[in-house]
């Protein structure tokens, strides 16, 4: 989706918040009250806290669903057919004003069939929130495309590590998470580059001009190649670890974030969390924890992959 697309999502998302908020505060205490009477404030007449808060409620609701339908459709092709719906409802109602009476028969039919229309084009999308209403997830903080965005992330990291752990070519890729990396996104060179396992490769070539530091990832891109991290000030670490792995465990230190290194001596792959180095990973493995760490919906690091199958320094 074009940035333009993504502008004109955001302003309808930020109209329909203020829609609702401007509806629940007004209109409320006039929903199914009779307006006919001869008094200045009909609404007060049989009036309870109780017809109040299911007002509240049923607009509410209301235009949570819009709001959360926006969410579903942010970041697909449905953004460019909704601007297209839109503009045929506009014109439906300014050729009535106009007295265009052509058009406004045309465009009335148009509405008229458009109600099959819109099931069969939003067929993807409304197959999606089905799955995800009957998943339970729906109404969840995060959206699908969060989702994909970490599926796609992960799946990246897997396929470029297992290239390079075959190859003995030395990596070093910190994964941002709730703790921000901006500090050290800034002592290397800025990218910005959509995840892809065939750039992280090309990255850590050996004698290219970006293979020398860390990736660091965030927010689904390839923020900045070449970057500096910490190293570990630990006196626990083991001598045999190299300069990649002692980085990988000081930003591990200081930052929540997820590390992970290949080593270009024996092509192992270890992986640094809250201060603690799992070495000698398998592949398996490796995108085990990257799933237990990062999806949406499974649970935090606690699991007992972490325990069992992951060898700590040493």
């Amino acid at each position: 989706m074009n940035e333009f697309g993504t502008e004109f999502l955001e302003f309808v998302e930020q109209y329909v918040i203020i829609v609702g908020l401007y509806n629940i505060a007004v209109y409320t205490p006039f929903m199914g009250k009779d307006m006919t009477g001869g008094n200045d404030m009909p609404f007060l007449n049989n009036f309870s806290l109780l017809d109040y808060i299911i007002s509240i409620t049923d607009i509410f609701l209301v235009w949570f669903v819009f709001y959360k339908l926006l969410q579903i459709i942010k970041g697909t092709k449905a953004v460019q057919l909704l601007r297209g719906i839109l503009l045929i409802v506009v014109g439906r109602f300014a050729s009535e004003i106009i007295g265009l009476n052509t058009l406004s028969y045309l465009l009335d039919n148009v509405m008229t069939w458009g109600v099959l229309a819109i099931i069969i084009i939003f067929q993807p999308e409304l197959r999606r929130a089905l799955e995800q209403l009957g998943r339970g997830r729906l109404f969840s903080r995060t959206n699908f495309q969060e989702e994909n965005i970490q599926e796609q992330t992960i799946e990246a990291i897997v396929k470029s590590t297992t290239y390079m752990a075959k190859r003995r070519i030395g990596a070093l890729l910190s994964i941002e998470r709730e703790t921000g990396l901006n500090d050290y996104i800034e002592t290397g060179i800025r990218l910005d580059s959509r995840v892809s396992s065939e750039l992280l490769i090309n990255i850590f070539i050996p004698n290219t001009p970006l293979h020398d530091g860390a990736v660091i990832l965030q927010n689904g891109t390839v923020a900045a190649a070449a970057c500096y991290l910490p190293l570990s000030e630990s006196p626990f670490v083991s001598k045999e670890l190299g300069t990649r792995h002692r980085a990988a465990l000081g930003i591990s230190e200081v930052t929540d974030s997820i590390t992970i290194v290949v080593s270009e001596e024996t092509g192992s792959i270890s992986l640094t969390k809250n201060g603690e180095l799992y070495r000698n990973l398998s592949i398996d493995e490796l995108q085990k924890m990257l799933e237990n760490e990062m999806s949406i919906n499974n649970k935090p690091s606690s699991s007992s992959i972490w325990n069992w199958r992951s060898r700590k320094d040493g």
